[in-house]
């Protein structure tokens, strides 16, 4: 009958160590972010992301996290700031993985302005820009001395700083972890397609007339997709105005600043560390158009730019490199980004 029970005991053990193994939460070194199928496929492809675990609170579209066996895992949001935030925050609640040491490269396509860049271009951001959080008239209606119906809440007019009461208005990345990525990545070549590279040259001046290169500027958010000169020069005076002239607006997205303010909550509780975020946008289409281009066509035929693919490339291209450093010296930065 002892011999029994001893027997049973060890069962016993053997089937709860074994579930507790099989339940021991995933510790990625690296969480990559995307917002739609095509920004994940060839991360999913090239990585060997073959791992799927189904993460309670994703988006019904994306209801998987991907991961492959060298500790690399992937998300897709969904696009836009109500499917980033939920799903960042559905990831960073998980019991499913332990995210404290993890980096998170947020990888996504973005218009681009021709000051900065032209289709295809790979910028790593310092600051995120909200835009969409502003007092808007119609243009019509606004004063003929504003250029702009937008104006910060809460202010006198469009050039003055508003309080920055919602708290998500803009954010700081981590500048030694920009410098680190930019100096992994600047020497990458990119890619063009036929089309991107004929339809640059519609543009008078660098960089926007040249091959699309690594860069460094700044992210601006808003659910509404813009376009046109009118409304990508009041994205530059914003994020001018929000950053105190240290920003230098250059894509434009819409989820960022929504996927950091989720990363930021589950930081303040120890979950996961947001100063271990990046961010790299690529330009899939001009903001605005060549001089003497139509604005309405700018917007509406987009995708003639030729600039999709070439951006999805582009942001494989100029990620990589970081997250294969990361693998490749965990040492150095499972405690946090190595000095340069």
């Amino acid at each position: 009958m002892k011999a029994m029970t001893r027997v049973s005991l060890a069962v016993a053990a053997l089937l709860y160590s074994t579930a507790w193994a099989a339940e021991a939460p995933i510790q990625p070194k690296v969480v990559l972010i995307t917002m739609f199928a095509p920004e994940a496929q060839n991360w999913i492809e090239r990585l060997e992301l073959k791992q799927e675990i189904r993460v309670p609170g994703l988006s019904a579209e994306y209801p998987t996290v991907r991961c492959n066996t060298q500790q690399v895992c992937l998300m897709t949001t969904g696009m836009g700031q109500t499917n980033a935030a939920a799903s960042t925050l559905a990831l960073a609640l998980s019991p499913k993985f332990d995210l404290r040491k993890s980096y998170f490269l947020i990888a996504g396509i973005a218009g681009i302005s021709p000051k900065h860049g032209t289709i295809g271009t790979a910028a790593w951001a310092h600051y995120l820009v909200e835009f969409g959080t502003q007092w808007e008239l119609d243009s019509r209606d606004a004063p003929s001395s504003w250029p702009t119906g937008y104006l910060g809440i809460n202010t006198k007019g469009p050039n003055e700083k508003p309080p920055l009461d919602y708290k998500t208005e803009v954010f700081e990345l981590n500048p030694k972890l920009q410098e680190k990525a930019f100096a992994l990545s600047h020497k990458v070549e990119l890619s063009e397609s036929k089309e991107s590279s004929a339809w640059r040259l519609k543009y008078p001046a660098a960089p926007a007339n040249q091959p699309p290169v690594v860069t460094r500027c700044d992210t601006l958010a808003g659910n509404t997709w813009f376009s046109g000169t009118r409304l990508s020069e009041r994205a530059e005076v914003w994020t001018k105005l929000l950053t105190d002239n240290k920003g230098e607006y250059c894509t434009t997205q819409q989820e960022d600043n929504s996927t950091y303010e989720a990363l930021l909550r589950a930081s303040r509780e120890g979950l996961v560390d947001v100063q271990r975020l990046a961010v790299v946008r690529a330009g899939s289409d001009f903001d605005r158009p060549a001089p003497g281009g139509s604005e309405v066509d700018n917007l509406l035929k987009y995708a003639d730019q030729g600039g999709f693919v070439p951006a999805l490339e582009n942001l494989y291209r100029t990620g990589n490199p970081l997250v294969q450093d990361i693998l490749k010296h965990w040492s150095a930065w499972e405690h946090g980004v190595p000095d340069a």
